[in-house]
């Protein structure tokens, strides 16, 4: 028996110290040329540290301390592999090439590119690069990801509109909105009834991809709409294989970023004795920035499930969406489904594809404006409450803030269905016809209302304002596309025609006087008692083009782009209602030539250069047309009744309130880009860098006449040789380690520096932005000023406080008087250069990611402080800063002129966001049966700013636009920006 025990020890040992002897050889080469592939890391699985490479000819030998086991494959370019082995067989291993940024697909006009063959300047952001946090629309989702391309917020509010500026300002009257294009379908950028962002319909986790066409060449496909840029977003889709779904909630707390540095109450009543002030002392602490704000929480759920065969694939989800803003009544609620489906048929020559996203929306608004003024300027002495309920006795007997913002609602409920189907048929290879119809329909209603109310002090009549709109967009395209190559040509010619048909029709109506009987007034519209006023308008606008692409190129080599569009509008006279916006570029894959194809260094080096024009066709409805009205006053009326004795017996006549004008032409912006793609180190390093220059002609306004005989007080025409021009350089880099370690890191960033000059300009200044508040309203605070930027600020030039306590100027002419003469340009609101840069890391299942972004060169006026934080609203118990203590001798009486004393620093760096993430297996819970992957996150937005900048946040703007110019730069208290925490989980099935 001994004896059978020490074989079976023997036989053991033998066993073991076979095992540990177990050696692995094996070949590995690439799985399309079948070719070697030398410095491939290979390694037991779990066992890192024990990797070696394969050789010159692809061979390898490791050894195993087991008989079976699991071998990683790994090597920059290449897909990473594992494959299982058993004893000591020879492995035969084939790695798939890794899908670079050269081969990635990129949406373009009416068809896709490979990044390779693209010719123009195209910025193009994935779902897994996107911003994190709670976002509301697509704007957000790619700020600072894509170079020349700067995204600015109206204000902090849920939603809030956005300024997206491509490569500078070029317009005037159109503003800043790019064209946006969603699945194939071009949205109208018209009115839909919606306050806020009309891109929130579109749940920003349905979105698969963004790609921004910046210059001439990407964009001039779209002709007279492109004029700002466009911007494509494609939405999710399915593809074949097993059925995936996916579950993400989410959940974020927001409060307020910054505060602004207002007076406590302790330093308040020493600031109001030491101006001599009246002190009405409440002999309270409050911080009403504080009590008028909240922690708003945000929550998301969304669900979806894509999956498909051979033939067909399908995507859909659904989603609920509700984000509270920092101040009360301030909601973004959203309930979206999306529905994506394509068919295959007929020996897959007939394909149909379909999309739909449907929305409902509700906005609910405070009166922002009231609301941040009161924060910043009530008396921080006054009690909030007074026995559990809202002081009625505050200073100034001024309503307490917590009544009037539960007497104010803005609510806005919006209804919308996106969809389009497009059928498409290949007749022979390589030709293919394509129908694409869709409809974008919006039905919205607002009612902004007032409760009536009453105390010893207020007295505010109930009042409501009810606007109903509704938007019909429809969309009939017909494109053929050819594709063909003969030996090293291949061609891609594709042929046009479009026709899109706007309706926007609106009603609303004003009423006052409402009882107080515990009804809101929209539920009681009859019992009004003031003076009702109604309105409506009609709008329908039609758009037919015809427009053609070729693409060639020679041996992947030498690229060319050739594009023409014309579009007819009926927004333009009979005179000149077709367009024609031609481009073509050329590309130069200089990688291809024999002098670097065996660059072990350069894996990519491609020379771009671009001319094209495109159009803007964003003007008022109508304009070419004469309109007319009646009248009984002035000249317009004659007393042709003898026995008249005043104007009511007098007839109506009637008069132009807008004259004809079937010459008016498009404008027309012409751009010029010079750019190179590279990147090296396999593919590790890469980046672009592009010049452009841009000039915006055929400027359209409404003018008055220099003939002071016109029978109208303005006309619309366009503006001989003044020109908008922008140029500028655009450079971007990016850095990916070896994604196969256990740690692996990114980081890259983009940087855009833009000079945008107005030329040739026959006025002296067209105001942009105006003061507003009493004794202020209309005076100019920037507007467009000959050789200078859009957005100039032009006041005068603050020096200091005189001998007598009021504003001192400078005398810029010398002619000794202070006047409007005396104003010079400051600065601009347009930032000098944008820019922003991220950080990437991953450690085995944790990933961490950080995005800033940032701007300089630019100035803010500060209407806050001109408007509240003077000597003279400290004097009479209203808060301030010490802005109103800087001059010791400043006398309480001195004017707040628009002057530079207000202008400020509008340079920044902010941490737009952070988020740390786990991918949690599921079989360390017992779920992996059910799941195939948890992920838990925890985001940050807004976590900090670096500025001079005295307000709420130097990223704003809240100016109104002059005579539907847009303003830049101007902060009248704006809806504060919030800082927010997202916990997050994510489950795969």
């Amino acid at each position: 028996m001994k004896k059978i025990y020490a074989l079976l020890i023997l036989a053991l040992g033998c066993m073991s110290y076979t095992h540990a002897q177990v050696s692995v050889s094996g070949i590995v080469v690439s799985d399309v040329e079948k070719v070697p592939v030398p410095g491939v890391s290979v390694y037991i699985k779990g066992e890192p540290k024990g990797a070696v490479t394969t050789d010159f000819d692809g061979n390898f030998k490791i050894k195993a301390q087991q008989n079976t086991g699991v071998l990683v494959f790994s090597y920059v370019g290449f897909q990473t592999k594992e494959v299982s082995f058993s004893g000591g067989a020879k492995l035969n291993v084939s790695l798939a090439e890794e899908v670079s940024t050269l081969n990635e697909v990129v949406v373009v006009g009416y068809g896709s590119q490979k990044r390779s063959d693209v010719t123009g300047a195209i910025g193009s952001v994935k779902s897994e690069n996107f911003n994190k946090g709670v976002v509301a629309n697509a704007g957000q989702l790619i700020q600072g990801k894509v170079a020349g391309v700067n995204v600015v917020a109206a204000s902090g509010e849920p939603g809030a509109n956005q300024d997206i500026i491509i490569r500078g300002v070029g317009s005037l009257r159109s503003g800043t909105t790019p064209l946006y294009v969603v699945d194939g379908f071009a949205l109208d950028n018209s009115n839909n009834g919606v306050a806020s962002n009309p891109l929130n319909f579109i749940n920003p986790q349905d979105i698969e991809s963004i790609e921004v066409l910046k210059d001439a060449s990407a964009s001039a496909i779209y002709g007279s709409r492109a004029a700002n840029g466009v911007v494509v977003i494609t939405t999710k889709k399915g593809s074949k294989g097993q059925a995936k779904i996916n579950l993400n909630v989410t959940t974020g707390f927001s409060s307020l970023a910054n505060k602004v540095d207002v007076f406590s109450a302790d330093e308040f009543r020493k600031q109001v004795a030491a101006v001599n002030g009246n002190l009405q002392d409440g002999g309270a602490n409050t911080d009403w920035q504080d009590e008028l704000t909240r922690t708003g929480v945000s929550q998301n759920v969304n669900f979806s499930m894509s999956g498909g065969t051979e033939k067909s694939t399908y995507a859909a989800s659904v989603g609920i969406d509700n984000q509270e803003g920092v101040l009360r009544n301030s909601d973004l609620k959203r309930y979206s489904g999306r529905l994506n489906l394509t068919q295959k048929a007929l020996d897959d020559k007939f394909n149909v594809a379909f999309n739909m996203t449907a929305t409902k929306l509700e906005n609910s608004r405070p009166d922002a404006r009231s609301v941040v003024g009161n924060m910043l300027t009530m008396n921080p002495t006054d009690a909030v409450y007074v026995n559990g309920q809202p002081n009625l006795n505050l200073s100034n007997d001024i309503l307490n803030p917590l009544i009037s913002e539960k007497n104010y609602s803005d609510l806005t409920n919006n209804n919308r269905i996106l969809a389009n189907i497009a059928p498409s048929y290949e007749f022979i290879p390589g030709l293919t016809y394509k129908f694409n119809l869709g409809v974008d329909y919006s039905m919205s209603e607002r009612d902004i209302q007032v409760l009536p109310y009453s105390s010893a002090t207020n007295t505010t009549l109930g009042s409501l304002n009810n606007i109903m709109t509704t938007n019909n967009n429809v969309l009939y395209e017909n494109t053929l596309t050819y594709n063909f190559s003969a030996k090293a040509h291949n061609f891609t010619v594709l042929a046009g025609q479009s026709y899109q048909k706007i309706q926007v029709y609106q009603k609303s109506y004003n009423l006052s006087g409402f009882p107080d009987n515990g009804v809101e007034p929209k539920n009681q519209i009859e019992t009004a008692s003031e003076r009702t006023t109604q309105s409506s308008s009609a709008v329908e606008n039609e758009l037919q083009s015809f427009f053609g692409r070729l693409n060639y190129a020679y041996d992947n080599k030498y690229l060319l782009t050739a594009t023409m569009r014309a579009d007819g509008s009926s927004k333009f006279g009979k005179n000149n209602r077709y367009g024609y916006f031609p481009s073509v570029a050329l590309g130069w894959n200089i990688t291809k030539e024999d002098f670097l194809a065996e660059s072990e260094t350069l894996n990519n080096l491609k020379l771009r250069a671009s001319w094209g024009q495109t159009g803007s066709q964003e003007i008022p409805s109508k304009i070419t047309k004469a309109s007319y009205t009646e009248s009984n006053t002035g000249n317009d009326t004659y007393p042709l009744d003898p026995s008249a004795t005043d104007l009511s017996g007098y007839p109506y006549g009637s008069i132009y309130t807008r004259l004809a004008n079937p010459n008016i032409q498009w404008e027309v912006s012409t751009q010029t880009n010079i750019g190179l793609d590279f990147s090296l180190f396999n593919n590790r390093l890469s980046g672009t860098v592009d010049y452009f220059n841009k000039v915006s002609e055929n400027i359209l306004l409404e003018v008055a006449p220099v003939d002071p005989i016109q029978p109208t007080s303005k006309y619309w025409t366009n503006i001989p040789n003044m020109q908008i021009k922008n140029n500028g350089i655009e450079v971007a880099l990016d850095y990916s380690s070896d994604k196969s370690r256990d740690f692996s890191y990114s980081i890259g960033g983009n940087v855009s520096f833009t000079d945008n000059k107005v030329q040739n300009s026959p006025y002296k200044i067209l105001t942009t932005g105006g003061a507003q508040g009493g004794g202020q309203s209309g005076a100019t605070i920037n507007g467009v000023l000959n050789g200078q930027p859009i957005g100039s600020f032009y006041m005068l030039q603050f020096t200091g406080i005189g001998a007598d306590g009021l504003n001192q100027f400078a005398d810029t002419n010398g002619d000794g008087s202070i006047l409007d003469d005396d104003r010079v340009v400051a600065g601009s609101a347009l930032p000098d250069y944008i820019y922003a840069f991220y950080l990437n890391l991953r450690y085995k299942n944790f990933d961490f990611g950080a995005n800033f972004n940032g701007a300089g060169g630019n100035k803010i006026y500060n209407h806050v402080a001109m408007t509240s934080f003077n000597r003279g609203n400290l004097a009479n118990s209203f808060n301030t800063t010490d802005r109103a203590s800087q001059y010791l001798n400043e006398a309480s009486t001195n004017s707040n002129t628009v002057s530079t004393r207000y202008l400020e620093d509008g340079s920044f760096l902010r941490l737009n966001n952070a988020t740390l993430g786990y991918n949690l297996s599921p079989k360390l819970i017992g779920l992996d049966n059910v799941m195939d992957n948890i992920r838990l996150s925890i985001t940050g937005q807004n976590l900090f700013v670096i500025t001079k900048y005295s307000g709420y946040d130097p990223e704003i703007n809240t100016g109104t636009s002059v005579g539907d110019i847009q303003s830049f730069g101007i902060d009248y208290f704006s809806y504060p920006r919030s800082r927010t925490i997202v916990f997050g989980v994510n489950a795969a099935f």
